[in-house]
């Protein structure tokens, strides 16, 4: 039930003024209002001069830190973000959760919690036992609030910033620019740039997807969680979409069938730094494999529809590693998120080294190919 903003942020106020606040981030703007900063985050800190309540707000263009003393210059500083139009807030005390959500009408949606977790550690019970989970991007961070943020969903998320955090350098450029190929709702989108951006990194996001309707839907996302300058989108297809600027990450997860293939060729051409690609359906491998007898002796891996469908998944992924690195990629074939959750979980893991192809390399990419009597899709486009 919406209840009045200034009773709900007074509320806040007093949360984040106590001793024993753990984090607090404010994102999003208000209908009509557009606050100063697109995020500030709070958190207290222990320095050589004593306890702070440092504050991190970024303006779009780089974050500002700043260290605060408890008092009225705590107090101060707590007042005027309060008077800034976020949309959202998330507050965590050593007893408490507070998430606040400001209604079109301009009342506070609000979800009070008895606090489970600590930053971004949180305790789960398995089998009779605690188990402590570190969460890359915090539960209760403004994005799930938008987006949704079911257990399953929270849980790809993690998986797919895990691979993303294994996928860069410890030290990160100072600036990066993402092109996300075949975004769909986008989550995944919005998860990368919310990292990236926590890492101190000025991060510039474009999502393509063929549907105007998700170009709509995700830029009003974006303008919610106030990162609207820094992420956006663009309707049109991964082959000719044109960006401003030749990407460093290019991410292609789910994208169906060939569009995948399209994503990679695409991150070649760009000479893209890094690439993470979750492949979907195989259906261009397994159609080819379908309309000729298998190489002996291998006939009953392809003698079954079944069989012959998960070999496709296989030999295409295969495939499409051996072509990145026969144009200088690293690449490494791992899982996604555990299949529980869902049955393409496979991602491919690629960083450009400029290294030329291994003696034999060639040869044994072609052997395969011809052995098989396939063409794929990303060889052509690669050609």
């Amino acid at each position: 039930m919406p209840q009045p903003l200034d009773a709900v942020l007074a509320e806040v106020r007093d949360l984040l003024l106590d001793p024993a606040l753990i984090r607090a981030v404010a994102a999003g703007k208000r209908r009509g209002f557009t606050p100063s900063v697109t995020r500030a985050e709070l958190r207290p800190v222990a320095l050589k001069g004593g306890s702070r309540l440092q504050i991190v707000t970024d303006d779009g263009s780089r974050p500002y830190t700043r260290n605060v003393e408890p008092g009225p210059e705590a107090a101060a500083a707590i007042a005027a973000l309060l008077a800034e139009p976020f949309g959202n807030w998330h507050v965590e005390t050593a007893a408490t959760t507070v998430q606040v959500r400001v209604t079109k009408k301009g009342d506070a949606q609000v979800h009070r919690a008895t606090t489970t977790q600590t930053a971004t550690t949180q305790t789960t019970v398995t089998h009779g036992h605690d188990r402590a989970k570190q969460w890359l991007l915090d539960p209760g961070d403004p994005l799930f609030t938008v987006v949704g943020g079911s257990g399953a969903k929270r849980r790809q998320v993690d998986a797919f910033l895990r691979a993303l955090a294994a996928t860069l350098p410890d030290e990160l450029p100072g600036e990066l620019r993402v092109v996300d190929l075949g975004c769909g709702n986008a989550y995944l989108t919005f998860a990368a740039y919310r990292f990236l951006a926590d890492r101190g990194v000025r991060v510039r996001v474009v999502g393509v997807d063929v549907r105007e309707d998700q170009r709509v839907r995700n830029s009003a996302v974006a303008e919610q969680l106030g990162c609207a300058e820094a992420v956006t989108f663009v309707a049109g297809t991964i082959e000719d979409t044109v960006v401003a600027e030749a990407p460093d990450l290019v991410l292609a997860l789910h994208a169906c069938d060939t569009a995948t293939d399209q994503a990679l060729a695409r991150a070649v051409h760009w000479g893209a730094k890094w690439v993470l690609a979750a492949p979907c359906c195989h259906h261009d491998i397994a159609a080819q494999l379908k309309g000729r007898p298998a190489p002996s002796p291998y006939g009953e891996l392809t003698r079954h529809a079944i069989l012959r469908e998960r070999f496709a998944d296989v030999l295409t992924d295969s495939l499409r590693s051996a072509l990145l690195r026969l144009h200088g990629y690293r690449v490494e074939v791992v899982e996604f998120v555990d299949s529980e959750h869902t049955p393409r979980n496979l991602l491919l893991r690629a960083r450009l080294t400029g290294a030329a192809p291994v003696e034999g390399q060639r040869a044994e990419y072609e052997a395969l190919t011809s052995q098989w009597g396939v063409t794929p899709a990303l060889e052509k486009l690669l050609t």
